[in-house]
């Protein structure tokens, strides 16, 4: 995802709902999400669902990253060795 551009990417949302089209293809070409507001608050973000997917991806990665930190510091990992022999075991059958 491109970073916002506050003066191109951040719409009202009568903006955006009158030309909605218009909207779906900033954000399919730039890359870039549309932050809608209403009465000057953020209320929803339009983004292309490409970029949805990525960020999906990455919240997971992360979600799993976080997941083995904390096993690791209650003691609950493994040696890279005893991990190595392990994958080996399953990549070689």
């Amino acid at each position: 995802m491109q970073k916002l551009k506050i003066n191109q990417d951040i719409r009202s949302l009568s903006e955006v709902r009158n030309g909605m089209t218009n909207f779906i293809k900033q954000v399919h070409d730039t890359k870039r999400p549309v932050i809608i507001i209403q009465h000057g608050k953020g209320v929803a973000v339009l983004l292309a669902v490409n970029e949805f997917e990525a960020m999906q991806e990455k919240i997971e990665l992360l979600s799993d990253i976080q997941t083995s930190l904390n096993q690791l510091g209650k003691g609950e990992g493994i040696s890279h060795k005893d991990a190595k022999e392990k994958v080996l075991k399953r990549v070689l059958k």
